[in-house]
């Protein structure tokens, strides 16, 4: 069977698989597997060292975590890759607590991603203060979040971003503007 390539295809595809046509899922494989890569390398491409074990680990862990929303009624492409950008954000963001835990002498950990996404110290430390101005700004204004979730996490498109939310590109350019520059001012502040 020839692959979709049309994003309609693929929302038929999801809509299928959560129907629970194994088939689609088959299907949906490769196709999530080379957005998700496209996604990690959005995200990752800010990091400082080499990304292959990196990217493929956060896509493994994504991939595993999203085969889990099987009972998910999904929407359409761009809801699923906003799931799988949420997704991502708590993958980074738990793993960089965790080394912060493991660098004042926490516990040991056996976390398979630990052993591929490599942080420093620094990196996990903004990473860090990221989310939890994330969360003040969720309070705040839960679809700037979002927007900043999608765009920065996720590495969607001022259209993607506008078609998972439903909302013009022009308001999300002006709504990522200015959560940019509120986050920033958090960051700084903390």
């Amino acid at each position: 069977m020839a692959m979709p390539t049309r994003p309609d295809d693929l929302t038929q595809l999801l809509i299928n698989w959560s129907k629970g046509d194994q088939n689609a899922l088959e299907e949906l494989t490769p196709l999530v597997e080379a957005e998700l890569r496209r996604l990690a390398r959005r995200y990752l491409a800010r990091e400082n060292s080499a990304h292959t074990l990196q990217t493929s680990a956060l896509i493994n862990e994504a991939y595993i975590r999203l085969i889990n929303q099987r009972d998910m009624p999904w929407q359409n492409r761009s809801h699923f890759f906003g799931v799988a950008a949420t997704i991502m954000r708590h993958i980074l963001v738990d793993h960089a607590r965790n080394y912060r835990y493991a660098k004042r002498g926490g516990g040991v950990r056996n976390v398979p991603l630990d052993e591929a996404l490599m942080f420093n110290n620094e990196r996990a430390r903004e990473l860090v203060a990221l989310d939890d101005a994330m969360k003040k700004l969720t309070a705040l204004d839960e679809r700037k979040s979002r927007i900043v979730e999608l765009r920065f996490f996720g590495g969607l498109t001022i259209e993607e971003t506008a078609e998972t939310l439903k909302i013009s590109p022009i308001t999300v350019t002006r709504e990522w503007r200015s959560a940019r520059a509120w986050l920033r001012r958090e960051i700084q502040q903390s």
